[in-house]
């Protein structure tokens, strides 16, 4: 494997040993799959593929990988749209996927290619952002929540810790303009799915209110902060930093707030212009089997999308840390984070008064 790394803090992930694997791989017609030579061109989130599922691909099918790595949506979506990407497969969250859709950027699947989405838990088989799974074949997922040190404060179960006073200079949100409407349009009783002016308005209206209290917007070492008590509350992504911290710190807690939060999820989509067709479909049925699919949680420290892994996963404490694997209770009122569409100007318009105030 061919790795080129961008640094994301918020999910670096650990390398394992490559597994030994029994050879299934299929034939391609395109150049892009069996040996010889093949190549495939990845570009992901750092730290969401582990190495050893690429080492195990490699040495399974033959096939050269090169993995590019991202650190934001934004950067993968001006390399696709620079029409010089080269790439096979990309990683894009759930609500880049469908501006990718917009963009043209990203092909229809052929399911008749695919096997073992029915391996899929069912709130990934037929999503919001992509209906069908058309474009998109979900690979990890995590949730945006609250964090907190229980030395400073006793319990936390909404955003509304993130907005009390009591707290001033000692609560960080998320610097994600997206992530801090979740907990703004929430706490002022609106879906964090909304578009509508005015709810976004009143949301702007919170998150002003709430800069005064705030130490300050930090999307990277918050969960070392949080450790070390120099925080009490933080918003959060759940994954490795953060699973990390809550596993070794007795006194770090992670949880869903009650006005409900947020589910994200990074899938396999196959770029317009891709020419390794057949190897990218080759690696999306390789990463839906439910042994491949564990090695994001043993290796990744990523929550797997596929609901047979869990069977797979050894590392069984990581389906008990919240900041891996939510339970199905905490993310009832979850939704999934969509792309806001025209309503984009108006997040834009109030998060640039409220990093202004």
């Amino acid at each position: 494997m061919r790795k080129k790394s961008l640094s994301r803090t918020v999910l670096a992930a650990s390398v394992a040993t490559v597994t030994a694997l029994v050879v299934t791989g299929c034939a391609g017609s395109d150049g892009g799959s069996g040996g010889g030579g093949k190549k495939l061109n990845v570009y992901a989130w750092a730290g969401e593929i582990p190495e050893s599922v690429v080492k195990a691909f490699e040495k399974e099918t033959g096939i050269e990988v090169t993995l590019d790595t991202f650190d934001s949506n934004e950067t993968m979506t001006a390399k696709l749209s620079s029409g010089s990407a080269g790439y096979d497969l990309v990683e894009p969250s759930q609500y880049t996927v469908q501006q990718l859709i917009g963009q043209k950027l990203i092909r229809p699947l052929d399911h008749s290619r695919i096997k073992g989405l029915d391996n899929l838990a069912e709130k990934f088989r037929d999503p919001s952002y992509d209906p069908g799974n058309k474009y998109s074949v979900p690979w990890i997922w995590g949730t945006t929540g609250l964090a907190y040190n229980d030395t400073c404060i006793d319990s936390a179960d909404s955003w509304q810790t993130l907005f009390d006073a009591e707290h001033k200079g000692k609560v960080y949100m998320l610097d994600n303009m997206l992530a801090a409407y979740i907990a703004g349009l929430q706490i002022t009783g609106s879906r964090a799915t909304s578009t509508d002016e005015g709810e976004i308005a009143a949301a702007t209206e919170a998150l002003e209110k709430q800069k005064d209290l705030l130490a300050g917007y930090n999307s990277t070492n918050y969960p070392q902060l949080l450790a070390s008590g120099q925080a009490c509350a933080a918003q959060a992504w759940s994954g490795t930093a953060m699973a990390k911290v809550v596993a070794a710190n007795e006194n770090v807690h992670y949880v869903i707030p009650k006005e409900g939060g947020s589910i994200w999820t990074d899938g396999l989509s196959i770029p317009e212009g891709a020419k390794n067709t057949d190897a990218a479909y080759e690696f999306i049925n390789f990463t839906l089997r439910p042994e491949i699919a564990a090695m994001a949680t043993d290796d990744g420290g990523s929550a797997s999308t596929n609901a047979k892994a869990r069977e797979h996963i050894k590392d069984k404490k990581a389906l008990d840390n919240p900041a891996i694997y939510a339970s199905d209770a905490s993310i009832a009122k979850a939704d999934f984070l969509l792309d806001p569409g025209t309503a984009m100007k108006h997040f834009q318009q109030g998060w640039t008064k409220v990093k202004a105030s």
